[in-house]
């Protein structure tokens, strides 16, 4: 039998465990995913936007890999400093595929960057996503948006698109969703009424897709603005055909908002191109007042230059999605320069020699690249990797059930069952708020709900 551990259980690690106990190989092997939080599924459950409930839904498909009968769910389980060591982690399977993403977010490098009311885009997704870490040391639940008319989105990806999206979007729209309740109340009272959304190149090289761009054109009593003259400074704007086709489409829908006139609705989106965060301008308190771009123009070779002109956008919040970095995890090698464990297919590389028996998947392998499905194929590689090798180091005997040692090494994880009680208790919560499925939030309500079905037969 060969013993593997998954650690991670969002869309790399469950398809890391899919590949390997769905062939036939290596007979019996069995995958343990582990999770430092309680509940599976990682970015699909804690960065898809709420009201995207089709691409939510892929929950559904992870959920049969989880259910398979050689594969087993151990949330609450940490890694790393003050916890499990890899060395030791190793030493309870056969193999370690290491799934962790890139969960820190790139930053401006400019001054007033850490003002306050200045975020990552990814904390502002972690809050009204139900993350459990999400501003845990908040002066109180509406800081994001207390005192806020106006918002600057630095970055122009999909992950910009939805939290602009999700600034504007009207309370009745959310109310379907799994956003935690509190959340909801925050953004239903939300006096935002404009928010920028910033890129320091052009249309034609803007990273959000064509379908997460025509949403923003679908968002009641909000009109959306575009430049014309910053779209004509794109060297491929007035002739896109030689542009990619996804490309081509974001380029024609950016063209029918900018020749379309302002209809005076009580919301703005501004789409801007072409202005490079220089600084973050301070107001009265203290806080954010507003951003200082500077121009940029297009250098000829795909990149941009300073133009030397500024132009300062106000917003009372500023949040920046300008990419993600991996973590480095004690005990692993790591790449600074790349965020990444350095690995050959797959296999961990310690000073240029693989390490037997370790092993990485997803972002924290090829870096912050991709969608979703990307995972598949990247994940599928380790694996082929992994069962290639198994054959050295199979033979070693384990000499317990990792879950006991686990246990005895002071974790507490929370099973499959656990993870069944916290879904219950949501949808609970839900039906007493009048509404759908509610996320738990915080990590006392996940680990009290998941409590709840483990004395249960």
């Amino acid at each position: 039998m060969l013993h593997v551990a998954v650690v991670g259980s969002g869309p790399s690690g469950v398809y890391a465990a899919q590949s390997l106990v769905q062939q036939d190989r290596v007979p019996d092997v069995r995958v343990d995913v582990l999770d430092r939080l309680p509940c599976p599924y990682g970015l699909v459950r804690y960065g898809v936007a709420p009201d995207h409930e089709k691409i939510k839904s892929l929950q559904n498909n992870l959920r049969t890999v989880l259910e398979h009968e050689r594969v087993r769910f151990l949330g609450s389980v940490e890694i790393g400093p003050g916890a499990l060591p890899p060395a030791r982690l190793l030493g309870l399977y056969h193999a370690v595929v290491y799934c962790v993403g890139a969960a820190a977010d790139r930053r401006l490098g400019v001054p007033g960057e850490d003002l306050p009311g200045s975020y990552s885009a990814t904390e502002f997704v972690s809050w009204y996503s139900a993350h459990p870490d999400a501003l845990a040391d908040a002066s109180a639940p509406d800081a994001f948006v207390r005192d806020v008319a106006s918002a600057v989105v630095i970055g122009v990806g999909n992950v910009a698109v939805d939290v602009a999206r999700m600034l504007l979007r009207g309370a009745a729209e959310l109310l379907p969703t799994d956003m935690p309740h509190a959340a909801l109340g925050v953004l239903a009272q939300s006096r935002v009424r404009e928010v920028s959304m910033v890129g320091r190149r052009g249309p034609s090289q803007a990273r959000f897709t064509t379908k997460e761009l025509r949403e923003l054109g679908a968002l009641p009593d909000t009109d959306v603005l575009v430049d014309p003259a910053e779209l004509a400074l794109d060297p491929a704007y007035a002739d896109p055909s030689g542009l990619p086709a996804a490309s081509r489409r974001n380029v024609e829908v950016l063209r029918g908002w900018a020749e379309r006139p302002a209809r005076g609705l009580p919301r703005r989106l501004r789409l801007r191109f072409f202005l490079r965060p220089v600084a973050l301008v301070a107001g009265a308190g203290g806080r954010v007042a507003g951003t200082r771009f500077e121009r940029t123009l297009p250098d000829g070779r795909g990149g941009v230059t300073g133009s030397g002109a500024y132009e300062d956008i106000p917003g009372q919040l500023v949040l920046r999605s300008v990419g993600y970095r991996g973590v480095p995890i004690e005990g692993l090698p790591f790449d600074p320069d790349r965020g990444t464990v350095p690995h050959a297919a797959g296999r961990v590389l310690r000073d240029g020699v693989p390490s037997p028996g370790e092993y990485v998947a997803g972002w924290i392998k090829r870096g912050p690249t991709g969608v979703i499905g990307t995972n598949r194929p990247c994940a599928k590689e380790t694996a082929q990797s992994l069962l290639d090798d198994a054959p050295a180091f199979v033979r070693r005997p384990l000499r317990e059930d990792p879950l006991t040692a686990l246990r005895a090494a002071g974790q507490e994880p929370v099973e499959w069952p656990g993870w069944l009680a916290i879904e219950h208790a949501e949808a609970a919560l839900g039906h007493s708020l009048g509404r759908g499925i509610v996320k738990i939030p915080d990590w006392a309500g996940l680990r009290t709900a998941a409590g709840g079905m483990r004395d249960t037969p």
